[in-house]
């Protein structure tokens, strides 16, 4: 008799897992449909900054803007940030601004890991990781390249070397030069 019983509760817990499985496949595919996508309008935020201070992204209206997802434990994040901090001296003063957003991990953490690196640009807090969700961020790092227009101009799933970086701003400032001439 117990062998029955226990058959049917392997069946149970199987159909339970098959159903959880297919809900968050169709919350994933149909849910998050909402995500920001290559010209469409990057999702403004609202986020605490290492430095103390409130950082918008609409304050950076006119300008090219990176936003990169990361975090301390990324060995991708950890291998591209330096090269995120060279572009960042390079273009300082030349219409371009680096964010990088943390996913909520303990500020020691952060401060240790932006110490080490040397890291300059903005370090904001992703507070419950709301603005990871709101962009559809699944990887780390993802970075997504912002035009003057506020529009989504490239998305970048993965570590970028620092040539790519580069020659994305490059494209970015001369499309934006062009536009205004």
């Amino acid at each position: 008799m117990m062998g029955k019983n226990k058959k049917w509760i392997q069946i149970a817990i199987f159909a339970v897992i098959v159903v959880i499985g297919a809900l968050t496949l169709i919350s994933n595919v149909f849910l998050s449909d909402k995500k920001p996508v290559v010209g469409s309008k990057a999702p403004d935020f609202t986020l605490l900054g290492l430095d103390g201070k409130t950082h918008k992204l609409s304050d950076y209206k006119g300008k090219v803007v990176v936003v990169n997802y990361w975090g301390t434990f990324c060995e991708p994040c950890r291998d591209e940030m330096p090269a995120l901090e060279r572009q960042h001296a390079k273009w300082a003063g030349k219409n371009v601004e680096i964010l990088g957003l943390n996913l909520d991990e303990p500020r020691v953490a952060v401060e240790n890991f932006i110490n080490q690196y040397k890291v300059t640009f903005p370090i904001l807090f992703d507070k419950n990781e709301e603005n990871r969700k709101k962009y559809g961020v699944s990887q780390y790092p993802t970075t997504f390249f912002i035009g003057p227009d506020g529009k989504i101009a490239v998305i970048r799933i993965g570590q970028m070397d620092e040539p790519f970086i580069e020659q994305t701003l490059t494209t970015l400032l001369k499309t934006t030069a062009e536009i205004k001439s």
